[in-house]
């Protein structure tokens, strides 16, 4: 079976190293000496370095290393990602963009036109990564005060008519959100292939929503017996419906040549997290079942990097050296790739990988750790002899 693997791009800034927490690569924090993309030349003027620049060499590293594809994606702190896709897409030759957007706060049918141009443009490179919203402050920065259930609601409707009106000349449609009347895409834009749909969200709401939609589902890492029986739950799910559900995760990794330089990085990382990082990151509102999960292993609370060691190379801290989920992989290279093989023979079947800093860290993963997928140990041994 094929695994597809997906980078993360940070539309947000990036660290220069997992050990401090300050985004010196981007313009999102203030421009000073040491700063890239854009950064200071000798006299101390900007150097004309664009952020989007830095962002096409890590689309660029990820796709040389292996990767199909790379997630953009959507937050208050970042980029839009429909602008950022198409820039990227000229830097490239065959990688996928990975569209993380709240259906909200698009109309449907101007999302189906959208896509099909993007596809058209771009030779069919367009990925869905359908976000529904984790409630609370943030959703209220967008706007939106729709309650959590409603939310799932309105996203299930709004795929009904962006699929409708996309393969269907003649549509209607008369939902709770969403009233159509003989919409359709012109013939040229409707033939192109409706992106792959990726789908985010951990109550069942989410769940009877993607069930329907989605083609992959994504979930953030989780311990891996927790996130076994929500993958059993998602496909048990869709083939209630008729249909066959693949299942995603999104995960950080700190890989390294060995174990004890991998932990030396977290530890000197965490040890860097200021006081003010740990309030930003502690008891924020949120009605995301998904969010809570990761919330529940307690990252702030924590006063040494080895009270977050969930399991034997899975860390429940690094929400602390950058924004996201908590849970992610450390080891050496050969223990990452073991980890992610036990994934997959629990029902993984694609993943977004992430390391800090990007552009180096795509590089390494793909050069260090994907080519060990499948391995035995003892070939490994071998093979180091």
């Amino acid at each position: 079976m094929s695994i597809d693997f997906y980078w993360r791009l940070p539309t947000h800034g990036c660290h220069a190293s997992v050990r401090r927490g300050s985004y010196d690569r981007g313009d999102w924090s203030p421009l000073a000496p040491g700063n890239q993309a854009p950064g200071l030349t000798a006299d101390g003027e900007d150097d004309g370095y664009r952020y989007i620049d830095h962002l096409a060499e890590i689309a660029k590293a990820a796709e040389v290393s292996g990767f199909i594809g790379g997630l953009i994606p959507s937050f208050p702190n970042t980029d839009d990602p429909w602008v950022i896709s198409p820039l990227l897409a000229r830097e490239t030759k065959s990688f996928r963009f990975m569209i993380a957007f709240q259906p909200g706060f698009l109309n449907p049918v101007q999302a189906a036109r959208l896509s099909a141009s993007l596809q058209r443009a771009t030779g069919g490179r367009t990925v869905y990564n359908i976000i529904t919203g984790g409630g609370g402050p943030s959703q209220l920065w967008w706007g939106d005060s729709f309650s959590h259930d409603d939310r799932y609601g309105r996203t299930t409707e709004f795929l009904d008519v962006l699929k409708g009106v996309w393969k269907d000349q003649d549509f209607s449609y008369d939902g709770r959100f969403y009233k159509v009347e003989h919409g359709g895409l012109p013939p040229l834009l409707g033939r192109e292939e409706i992106p792959e749909i990726w789908f985010s969200g951990s109550s069942d709401a989410a769940l009877q929503s993607a069930a329907k939609h989605a083609d992959y589902y994504l979930s953030w890492l989780e311990p891996f017996d927790q996130l076994t029986d929500k993958f059993a739950r998602v496909k048990e799910r869709t083939a209630a419906l008729g249909g066959e559900q693949k299942c995603a995760v999104r995960v950080d990794l700190v890989a390294r040549a060995t174990e004890e330089e991998a932990w030396r990085d977290i530890r000197i990382g965490f040890e860097n997290v200021s006081d003010e990082t740990r309030a930003r990151w502690r008891g924020q509102p949120t009605d995301s079942v998904g969010a809570a999960r990761q919330a529940a292993l307690k990252p702030t609370e924590a006063k040494r990097y080895e009270e977050l060691i969930v399991a034997p190379n899975l860390w429940g801290g690094f929400n602390l050296l950058r924004g996201g989920p908590a849970l992610g992989i450390v080891g050496s290279y050969e223990q990452c790739a073991a980890k992610l093989d036990e994934l997959i023979a629990r029902g993984t079947d694609a993943f977004i990988l992430a390391g800090t800093p990007h552009l180096e860290e795509a590089y390494r993963v793909g050069e260090e750790v994907l080519p060990l997928l499948g391995r035995k140990a003892e070939t490994l041994l071998q093979a180091a002899e």
